[in-house]
């Protein structure tokens, strides 16, 4: 699997092996309670990169090993983790796709209606944050994109507010995943949320997607923080564990995180290319700091 290049799509068809179904939750096979956790960090864990995993299967062992929640649910998924005493860290609630998003103004229509049906429904089962996107340059300079994607989130901001709910435009790299993308620099993203001006309006501050466009991670992500609401992590190279074959000090980035008075969730977003629980767990407890 580790010379596959693998994104959410691909994740659906090339997937990890399925297993059983867990009879109970917050304790896990040879486990005889929950792992207790410093919570300095809160963590999660993105359910595509275990999509071939039964639901109730993750999130109970999620649940053992002192997790929040978990990462990146449908609406039909919101209340899922909650069985397991998780939430849904972060919803898809319908806020445009990667290629075609918020830049342009042909698409707010659609998100504001996607979000209107569905951020009330993140809300109800205790989801904080829904995610959006940009979208990609297809040409456009990005001080019009900057302007569009504001129009945007002004229009849908109010949405977010009067339900509790954090809209967080994602960070993505341009270089080696997702060509073209517009907003793949920490600055764009803060100038954007900085005009919108809402606690409602921040945000997703991929370390994966950013350490590939910038580096200085743990400065820039200090200098941003009441611009962030949440984290997602990956190793680099590859986007597979977080070990010792890594460039990210991943300990060390968390210190910077906590160190803040950030009190949002890191959700791992990485594929395994080892057993799956146990690549999990090592990285909730790398990032247990």
């Amino acid at each position: 699997m580790s010379s596959v290049k693998m994104n959410r799509r691909t994740a659906l068809k090339t997937g990890l092996a399925a297993t059983a179904l867990s009879p109970w939750a917050g304790v896990f096979e040879g486990q005889e309670s929950p792992v207790a956790r410093k919570n300095r960090i809160r963590q999660s864990a993105c359910r595509w990169c275990y999509q071939q995993i039964p639901m109730d299967r993750l999130c109970a062992y999620a649940a053992s090993i002192g997790l929040h929640g978990i990462d990146l649910l449908q609406p039909d998924e919101y209340e899922a983790p909650r069985r397991y005493g998780l939430i849904c860290t972060m919803a898809y609630a319908g806020g445009g796709d990667i290629k075609q998003a918020l830049n342009r103004p042909e698409h707010h229509a659609a998100i504001e209606a996607a979000f209107r049906a569905n951020i009330p429904l993140a809300a109800k089962a205790g989801a904080p944050n829904v995610i959006t996107f940009s979208g990609n340059r297809q040409g456009m300079p990005d001080d019009e994109g900057a302007r569009n994607t504001i129009v945007g989130l002004n229009r849908v901001k109010k949405i977010a507010e009067d339900n509790g709910v954090v809209i967080c435009l994602e960070l993505l790299n341009s270089k080696v995943n997702h060509p073209d993308y517009m907003a793949d620099h920490t600055a764009w993203g803060v100038r954007v949320v900085q005009a919108v001006n809402s606690p409602n309006v921040k945000l997703l501050y991929d370390i994966y997607h950013m350490q590939i466009m910038e580096g200085d991670l743990i400065t820039t992500i200090r200098d941003n923080i009441a611009w962030i609401a949440h984290f997602h992590t990956g190793g680099v190279p590859g986007r597979h564990e977080l070990d010792n074959t890594q460039e990210v000090q991943w300990d060390g980035v968390m210190q910077g995180i906590a160190g803040t008075d950030f009190k949002g969730y890191v959700a791992h977003e990485f594929i395994p290319t080892r057993d799956p629980f146990e690549s999990l767990r090592a990285a909730v407890d790398l990032c247990d700091v």
